[in-house]
């Protein structure tokens, strides 16, 4: 029998509750089990390390300067065009390009390295142009019959000649040569020398300056070969040098 000291039923039950709510207990529990600790759905396994698929590096494409000789230009206006717009010349830069300048058959021809780092429109119009042309003077040449050509198309500070050589370069002077036509011929510059006189090597430090004719496609012309003018800018002795080279060149 219940005292009336003693709570009811209820209150104990009651009480037991609050007291299980307290402690953190809030869910129902029956006696079937249930998966408490089942994984999120969102984590997913570790997936397994995929090795990097090996590509083998391509062989370097060999590009020959002019690629297709059967293409090249066959008159001097159409190499002007093509030396100044030709893709595999100078990697494809055109910007800064200057053109040869002059008529076919001239009575010189001049060839030099690169244009002078002061041209802009016209090649050879900075101090090397001023020597070279107080140099025609003194040779009784005129500009207007003489004519003016590079080995590269724009101003190019420590070219590589040998590469150069080997991409074909040699191979387009030598036709831009026969193309000019000249009767005598001035290289400035035993780098370019060896370009138009060795057909099958580069060779710099072979003296370009005991071949004295540029022989190409039945052509032959006589050629003289001397420093370039730079060089002779700042070498007064080189420029008495050059001139009782040409005096024998010219009485020969």
């Amino acid at each position: 029998m219940q005292t009336a000291s003693e709570p009811d039923f209820a209150t104990q039950i009651a009480a037991a509750m609050d007291w299980w709510r307290e402690a953190g207990v809030e869910d129902h529990f029956t006696d079937e089990p249930a998966g408490w600790i089942t994984a999120p759905a969102e984590i997913e396994p570790p997936r397994a390390e995929i090795a990097p698929k090996f590509v083998a590096p391509q062989p370097a494409v060999e590009i020959r300067i002019g690629e297709d000789q059967s293409e090249w230009p066959t008159t001097l206006a159409e190499f002007n065009t093509w030396w100044l717009s030709e893709p595999t010349l100078d990697n494809g830069q055109i910007s800064a390009r200057l053109p040869p300048r002059g008529a076919a058959g001239a009575e010189l021809m001049v060839l030099v390295d690169h244009p002078e780092v002061q041209d802009r429109d016209i090649l050879l119009s900075g101090p090397q142009g001023k020597l070279l042309s107080a140099m025609l003077k003194a040779m009784g040449i005129t500009e207007e019959v003489a004519y003016f050509a590079s080995a590269l198309s724009r101003h190019t500070p420590m070219p590589d000649w040998a590469a150069l050589h080997r991409d074909g370069l040699g191979e387009v002077m030598a036709h831009h040569i026969h193309l000019a036509a000249p009767k005598r011929l001035i290289v400035f510059g035993r780098n370019v020398a060896s370009l138009v006189s060795s057909p099958i090597g580069h060779d710099p430090a072979k003296s370009a300056e005991t071949l004295p004719r540029f022989n190409h496609e039945g052509s032959s012309v006589p050629m003289l070969v001397t420093m370039t003018l730079d060089r002779l800018l700042s070498r007064p002795l080189g420029k008495a040098g050059f001139w009782n080279r040409w005096l024998e060149w010219t009485e020969t």
